[in-house]
């Protein structure tokens, strides 16, 4: 119980800063990454608060997933909710000040994806599964049988184009953050000499499975 205990703290700090990672660097304004364009533009058309709209696709994506029989893990169901609920609560919060200044506009970028990279970090380690959107990029990959690559780019230069129009920010920072990001999270793992492949990431029935079943066990030896 005590592992999980950890895993699950391990789990929702990366995931605060994944959320503060994404507010950095759209406080930045030096134009918002793929998926911060499509939620911030699709914030502004419906009025919703830019954490309740990425909750709100989040879902719609996690029910797509499973209908194309993509299993979901409790990282999956944590990151749809709780990186929502984070940006709202550190908008409101509101000590990230706006950025008019390009220069130090694009530091700021980069200081909010190599944040983003230390959320992954901590949200990977946990094992508890992918988030809704990269769970996407997998599923329709593996259902198109093209490469993650070209999936994940036809997934995002959409979302981009979407959001756009929809009147979220494009700009220089915007093709910055789709190719630096893989950068920062390489940087982030060798610093902290993670390997992401050695994390064998557990479903939901997994984790009930592991949770609820030892306690069964638990009660069991100690009812004998």
């Amino acid at each position: 119980m005590k592992q999980y205990f950890i895993r699950i703290l391990h789990m929702l700090i990366g995931l605060f800063l994944y959320a503060l990672g994404i507010i950095v660097a759209l406080k930045a304004n030096v134009g918002y990454a793929p998926w911060e364009v499509f939620h911030v533009g699709l914030a502004n058309t419906i009025g919703l608060s830019l954490g309740v709209t990425s909750i709100i696709v989040g879902i719609i994506i996690v029910t797509i997933v499973t209908l194309l029989g993509e299993k979901l893990g409790l990282g999956t169901i944590s990151s749809m909710l709780f990186t929502g609920i984070f940006i709202d609560i550190i908008l409101l919060i509101d000590i990230i000040p706006i950025i008019n200044n390009k220069v130090i506009g694009f530091a700021m970028l980069i200081m909010g994806l190599f944040i983003i990279s230390i959320g992954s970090f901590f949200y990977i380690k946990s094992g508890f599964g992918a988030g809704p959107r990269d769970n996407l990029m997998v599923v329709l990959a593996r259902k198109i049988k093209i490469p993650v690559g070209i999936c994940r780019f036809i997934i995002e230069f959409l979302v981009t184009v979407i959001g756009w129009k929809l009147g979220g920010m494009l700009w220089l920072g915007t093709v910055i953050s789709a190719i630096a990001i893989g950068f920062c999270i390489q940087i982030t793992f060798k610093a902290f000499r993670f390997d992401v492949t050695s994390v064998k990431h557990e479903s939901l029935a997994d984790t009930y499975n592991a949770l609820f079943n030892k306690n069964r066990k638990k009660d069991n030896e100690e009812t004998r």
